[in-house]
């Protein structure tokens, strides 16, 4: 063996000895973590055997604590110095390494299952960087369907204040897959999804972007999480993160030559990405992975990596039903201002009971009592109203700080004999909070405004972050931001207060630490159908993308697709049927659903509306059915206070027939089956309003064929004979 080789076989046989291997506990995935001969902690993945993620590097590039014009030949050991601080992705060593398992059942508040099983085998490895003395842990957990891993600094005297630079952990894909993304943005995740190769991403990059009312582009070609993407081998891989508390959100950065994904961190106003006092733990970054569809979107790794609730006393969080003044605003048809008067809004001096009514306004008392009897009538928990306080004259685009003081309802808007009035009916009004995006102002009205909420009865908020940050400058997926999101959500647990916030930052499982956040939007939802359409596969994408962090208040229940039939003014289209409405009350989970549309849409539609009104929002157990990305998702839940199922599908653009076998029934018990369904001839565009309704008597031993139209779904009560 000549000199050469043998330097060859040492070094290779030194990253062997370093390497440390972590199996699930099923033995279906495979992790390895070594060292690189620099020192460059490294991780991989394997599936069945099959490499999923080759060898990837993880690390940090730090804030230099020199400014670029102290860099001078007199300061090179300053600069010197500076710049070894700023690298932590090499030089390591492996101090140690700790093995462990962990195995529980917990209980969620609400949910899609009554027990979740909280499995894993875990490594820690602890690394010191040679040349500085800094200490950093890296903690695995391997499940049995996928990893999650996060850094951990230890309270250490080299390393406790730092300012992250960039995060440097990699993904590093075996191939070109197929993948359903939206492109990087600091600022939205409204966007429809494109399916593309990897590879595709750059070209189709600033194409795939509609137009919002705030959206920061990262500035190189990236996308954002939850990622699904599937081999040309046919294995499945999300990559998501979990647990994001006092960080910015993570995008992923493509090198598309290589298949190679990097964390990009949301920067604030500064560009910085991070501050940081040891000790501190990142939050989790995940891969889930099967080659089945179904399993990704049954996974609770992510809720599992959370930590357990934090509220004491939950039996005040309770999973909603409601209906609401908002699509009629959202259509064009109402407006949330109550006069024209005013060309500016200065509240506490501008005088509305001067003011000449605009006679469109949406939330006057008349209006919103009938949709309280309406509730009251159809069984609804709940009734939104959008557009009750003063400001909405004067709310969006000027960076305005003081645009909502949360107390000070319009004239036309009697805040405490609505209450009563819903409270005699046994409903409740929910409560909303549009911010504008200014945090600074919302938190300086939070606590007067929640208490004002329990006051009046509301136990439940949606809360709104349209436009851009006040303060100027910054993002709403910024590490300040973030915090807010969660400084909002502890706060309104304090006042039993349920939180539902749109434009927010995307969900990471938080929800099972914080059970009071029932509901997040951070998608693109149904308003959007009102603007312009959605793709007609949308919600054939969106459970394994957004809805893999939580529940989405998605607003379903839209039977009136032309949108000029409730405002001529709006020629928007909705592009689904009136059956895949009725679907995705089980595809689009949440513990929060709204019947969206208009009263007078669903007293034309009786029969179909019958479903909205029956199907539960909360669930003991549900069985995933048949899913594909991009194609159909189909899913059977069982509700959580009886012994009836339900089916929902949403189907994607081409029509399609399947037999759904109803095995998951109780074995010996006789039940009747309601079916909606398409009609033959229907289409999202041309025929969206065609279904049909039938009766079965099935048992466990039954099967369904069914129908869906391109565009369309269907839904299935199954209640038991007694």
């Amino acid at each position: 063996m000549n000199k050469l080789n043998l330097i060859l076989c040492f070094i290779l046989t030194v990253g062997i000895v370093r390497a440390q291997e972590l199996k699930s506990p099923n033995g279906n995935f495979t992790m390895e973590f070594s060292l690189t001969v620099d020192g460059k902690p490294t991780y991989q993945l394997s599936y069945e055997g099959k490499e999923i993620v080759k060898k990837s590097t993880l690390g940090f590039d730090f804030k230099s604590n020199l400014k670029e014009m102290e860099f001078e030949a007199q300061k090179e050991v300053e600069k010197e110095k500076a710049m070894k601080m700023a690298n932590f992705k090499s030089g390591f060593e492996v101090v140690d390494v700790k093995h462990s398992s962990f195995d529980e059942t917990w209980t969620p508040v609400w949910g899609e299952v009554s027990q979740i099983r909280n499995h894993y085998n875990e490594m820690a490895v602890q690394l010191n960087q040679k040349n500085t003395d800094r200490q950093m842990l890296i903690r695995f957990r391997l499940f049995d369907d996928g990893l999650g891993f996060r850094y951990e600094f230890p309270e250490q005297k080299n390393l406790t204040y730092f300012v992250i630079k960039e995060e440097r952990t990699q993904f590093a894909l075996t191939g070109d897959h197929t993948t359903w993304w939206i492109a990087g943005d600091y600022d939205t995740q409204e966007y429809d999804y494109t399916e593309s190769k990897l590879s595709e991403i750059p070209e189709l990059y600033f194409s795939s972007m509609q137009s919002n009312a705030s959206q920061t582009p990262m500035p190189v070609p990236g996308v954002q999480t939850a990622l699904m993407m599937k081999s040309k081998e046919g294995i499945y891989i999300n990559l998501h993160e979990a647990a994001l508390i006092d960080f910015p959100a993570m995008s992923l950065a493509l090198d598309a030559k290589n298949y190679v994904l990097e964390s990009h961190l949301t920067p604030d106003a500064l560009g910085d990405k991070g501050y940081v006092q040891a000790p501190f733990n990142t939050p989790w970054r995940t891969i889930i992975a099967s080659n089945d569809a179904r399993d990704i979107l049954s996974s609770k790794m992510t809720y599992n990596l959370n930590e357990p609730s934090k509220i004491e006393d939950t039996s005040w969080i309770k999973p909603v039903k409601y209906v609401g003044v908002w699509w009629e605003m959202i259509t064009g048809k109402s407006s949330w201002a109550y006069t024209d008067d005013f060309p500016s809004i200065q509240l506490g001096i501008t005088d509305y009971s001067k003011a000449k009514p605009n006679g469109k306004h949406g939330a006057n008392n008349e209006h919103v009592k009938d949709y309280i009897d309406f509730a009251a009538k159809h069984g609804f928990d709940a009734v939104l109203v959008e557009g009750w306080n003063q400001g909405w004259e004067d709310w969006f685009g000027n960076h305005k700080d003081y645009v909502f003081d949360f107390l000070t309802p319009y004239p036309d808007f009697d805040v405490k004999m609505l209450n009563e009035y819903a409270h005699s009916k046994g409903v409740r009004l929910m409560m909303h909070h549009e911010t504008s995006s200014s945090i600074r102002n919302y938190e300086r009205h939070m606590d007067k405004a929640y208490q004002f909420m329990v006051d009046h009865g509301y136990n439940a908020v949606k809360s709104g972050y349209v436009g851009n940050i006040v303060p100027r400058g910054d993002h709403h997926y910024s590490q300040n931001i973030v915090n807010h999101y969660q400084y909002a959500i502890e706060k309104a647990a304090e006042y039993k207060i349920m939180v539902n916030a749109h434009e927010a930052v995307r969900p990471t499982g938080v929800a099972r630490t914080w059970p009071n956040l029932i509901g997040n939007e951070s998608a693109r939802g149904t308003e959007f159908q009102a603007f312009g359409g959605s793709k007609p596969n949308h919600t054939t994408i969106l459970p394994f993308t957004r809805l893999i962090g939580g529940p989405m208040d998605y607003t379903p229940g839209i039977f009136e697709m032309h949108i000029e039939k409730v405002n001529p003014d709006n020629h928007s289209h909705g592009n689904f049927t009136i059956a895949n409405q009725l679907g995705l009350y089980l595809t689009m989970y949440s513990p929060l659903q709204m019947a969206a549309d208009l009263i007078e849409n669903y007293e034309r539609f009786p029969d179909a509306f019958q479903f909205i009104k029956d199907v539960p929002v909360d669930w003991q157990d549900s069985k995933y059915l048949e899913a594909e990305p991009g194609k159909y998702v189909t899913v059977a839940r069982k509700d959580k206070n009886s012994e009836n199922w339900y089916i929902g599908n949403s189907n994607g653009l081409e029509k399609r027939s399947t037999k759904i076998k109803l095995d998951f029934l109780d074995k010996g018990k006789k039940y009747e089956a309601i079916i909606y369904q398409d009609a033959k001839d229907a289409h999202y565009k041309t025929n969206p309003q065609a279904y049909v309704i039938s009766k079965k008597k099935v048992t466990n031993k039954s099967e369904l064929e069914l129908f869906s139209a391109p565009g369309g779904g269907f839904a299935v009560s199954i209640v038991e004979i007694k």
